[in-house]
């Protein structure tokens, strides 16, 4: 049995709804003046679209959308000749709220095929309008010169329909701006709009501004033209020039340099997106935080960097990616949990990946002289995405110290019967200047690692690999250079380095090197200065470089040494002076000296003179 009492629609209030509108509508009041223009290029969209279908002759007239600013009369206005409404449709599309006429065109003539352009002409969008305007006129002609209609409505949304005054098809929306607003009535508020979100709009807009001379007589500036109805990213590929994608990116984001390089994304179905992304020239290794990728939807823009569709750290790229099958005003929630974003994403990621390697492999001149530009974003990615890592692993190149490049595998090939599976790398080219000459002169290759993430990005790489471990030349310079003769330990000699460092946990070993210039060398091991590092980097105080505090420190006495024979046989405050002598010099072939250490130093240099 039926129980229903009663059924019926949901009616909406407009004394209600209007308030909600004006405040609530859109996060951002200057989108409304994107939703007025794009309803304009969608009208104009849907004309063309009959016209191909047979379904309208057509005109000589160009389809055009004008932008109308009066200051004066304090109205803005948004005028199309594009396919224009009966007094029932301006009734069905605008009089009933939210009721969009774009999904009921399509499915008349579109059938499945929603890669269309079509925006959305009228519903809620054009109720943005309300958001900052007193009064809303609307002069309408349809195409099938049925005759014009105007339509007004006050702030409380109450409307009047009437017979209107309209010689060509299209349509015309008058927003009287509200008193609060004022500042939509500045010109240069309004092109900077129309550059924001109209750049790329599919159908020209031209923007005019009726300014008045002392003497109250309206002026009209000419029409200026607001976008390029045919950006970049729509061409294919291989028909782009580089001084093309260079002068786009130049025109984008207003940056005088040259990009570096760039990708062009062209996915078909069943991904359905376009793009350029850009990687910029920086001018230090934290400016790419900067990056602005732009997502823009059937050439209307909609925001800045949307992590859900492009992973954070390539936000770091400049670019453009225009998605049609996303929804013209896109909420979080439905970015976080929609499959055709993280379908996008990783595609993007992929592309990005496959450019790097493809530069890598074929253009390996050009991709060595852009890499200490990109390196820093590479080495980033990698720590934030472990299978962008496994993409582009082979991809990343090590410089060496002589200005050359190679891989990570070529680096380990060469250098694995000296040490296997270790890569050696400085990370201050002058302060360790010793250390290098050292492993030079063994024909033993250095990377460098100088950038301030690299403490983290060696760390994580490690984790990823094992097998493969990254040494400061400083921390083993014994484990790499020692000879294969026999060192033999000395107990006084290694009491006696402790005593004079001042640091009781301080390691003293004994190797034979193959370097007999160098009589001691200190070395604090990589665990211990990662850690110190890493603590300076996140401003948490650092460790005591002058030792007084538990670190794995260790002295490397060189037994090839002459001077470390000599040293043996000195009677004893002569060989104190210059035990002490020798370890300052050790410490400060590692870092800058204190100004205790200092005064230590010089005073025993000058005792050692004393003693000549």
């Amino acid at each position: 049995m039926d129980k229903t009492i009663k059924s019926g629609g949901i009616s909406v209030q407009t004394e209600h709804i209007f308030p909600v509108i004006k405040k609530w509508l859109y996060s951002e009041k200057d989108i409304f003046l994107r939703e007025i223009v794009s309803n304009a290029s969608d009208a104009i969209t849907k004309l063309k679209r009959l016209a191909s279908l047979g379904q309208y002759d057509g005109d000589e007239m160009p389809y055009r959308v004008d932008v109308i600013l009066d200051p004066v009369a304090k109205t803005l206005t948004v005028s199309d000749n594009g396919i224009g409404m009966t007094e029932e449709e301006l009734d069905r599309y605008i009089c009933q709220i939210a009721l969009s006429g774009a999904l009921e065109f399509v499915e008349k003539y579109e059938g499945e095929n929603k890669n269309n352009g079509i925006i959305g002409h009228f519903g809620l969008g054009f109720y943005s309008s309300f958001m900052v305007s007193d009064t809303v006129e609307v002069i309408t002609k349809s195409y099938t010169n049925a005759p014009a209609i105007h339509w007004v409505c006050g702030p409380d949304g109450e409307y009047q329909t009437s017979l209107g005054e309209r010689a060509e098809h299209g349509t015309t929306v008058i927003m009287h701006i509200s008193e609060e607003e004022s500042a939509y009535l500045n010109k240069g508020k309004i092109t900077e709009i129309l550059e924001k979100y109209c750049t790329f709009m599919p159908v020209e807009i031209y923007f005019t501004c009726e300014e008045a001379d002392d003497t109250d007589k309206k002026e009209d500036t000419p029409p200026t033209p607001v976008n390029d109805t045919t950006p970049l990213w729509l061409k294919n590929p291989s028909d782009c020039t580089a001084e093309e994608y260079k002068e786009f990116y130049h025109k984008v984001f207003h940056d005088f340099r040259d990009p570096l390089f760039w990708i062009h994304i062209n996915a078909d179905y069943p991904l359905n997106f376009r793009g350029i992304l850009y990687f910029p020239k920086l001018t230090n290794e934290y400016e790419s935080i900067e990056g602005q990728v732009k997502l823009y939807y059937n050439q209307v823009f909609v925001a800045d960097n949307i992590k859900e569709v492009i992973p954070e750290y390539l936000l770091m790229l400049k670019g453009a990616l225009d998605c049609p099958e996303l929804p013209l005003n896109v909420s979080r929630s439905y970015l976080q949990n929609n499959t055709y974003v993280s379908k996008v994403s990783a595609h993007i990621v992929k592309k990005v990946a496959d450019k790097l390697n493809s530069l890598c492999n074929t253009a390996r001149e050009e991709y060595e002289g852009v890499w200490n530009d990109i390196r820093t974003f590479v080495e980033y990615a990698c720590m934030r995405d472990r299978k962008f890592y496994d993409r582009v692993k082979d991809s990343f190149l090590l410089e060496l110290t002589d200005g050359s490049f190679v891989t990570t595998a070529d680096y380990l090939e060469k250098a694995k019967e000296k040490h296997e599976n270790t890569v050696y790398y400085t990370s201050d080219k002058a302060a360790q200047a010793q250390y290098i000459s050292m492993f030079e002169a063994q024909e033993l290759s250095v990377a460098v690692f100088d950038k301030q993430l690299d403490v983290q990005f060696l760390s994580i790489v490690e984790s990823y690999t094992e097998n493969v471990k990254y040494v400061r030349i400083d921390a083993d310079i014994a484990g790499a250079l020692k000879s294969d003769e026999a060192a033999a330990e000395d107990k006084t000699l290694a009491d006696l380095f402790v005593a004079v460092s001042g640091n009781e946990k301080l390691k003293v070993v004994f190797s034979a090197l193959k370097d007999e210039s160098v009589p001691v060398l200190l070395t604090i091991s990589e665990e211990s200065r990662r850690m110190e590092e890493m603590m300076k980097m996140y401003s948490m105080g650092g460790l005591n470089m002058g030792f007084n505090y538990p670190v794995d420190a260790t002295l490397t006495v060189n037994t090839a040494s002459p001077l470390v024979a000599k040293l043996g046989g000195m009677e004893s405050e002569k060989q104190k002076l210059t035990a002490e002598y020798l370890y300052r010099l050790a410490l400060l072939s590692q870092r800058k000296l204190t100004a205790q250490e200092l005064q230590e130093f010089l005073s025993s240099s000058y005792s050692i003179l004393d003693l000549l």
